[in-house]
């Protein structure tokens, strides 16, 4: 069994409140959840409004299916942010 992490740093820097700060966190969390079949999850800075850590995780019994599903949700992040991605990191355990 093989278990792949990938992080996303978002920072958005026309949120002006919360709330137009988790309108977009939560579109990604939906678009990812839905076309990939992952873990979706908030990580940090919650309370700040613009920034955000975003967490995918799954699981297989191939790593090399695992890389596939990984490296698309952070090809779909990259087209759904564009310059709002910071950094993001692929982890594979």
């Amino acid at each position: 069994m093989t278990i792949g992490l990938l992080t996303l740093e978002i920072h958005l820097p026309y949120a002006h409140s919360l709330k137009e700060k988790r309108m977009v966190v939560q579109r990604v969390k939906e678009r990812l959840r839905g076309k990939f079949n992952v873990a979706v999850a908030e990580l940090d800075h919650q309370d700040l409004w613009q920034r955000a850590v975003i967490g995918v995780a799954s699981i297989s019994s191939s790593e090399t299916n695992l890389r596939q599903v990984l490296d698309g949700a952070q090809a779909e992040s990259v087209r759904l942010l564009g310059g709002d991605l910071v950094h993001s990191d692929i982890e594979i355990l």
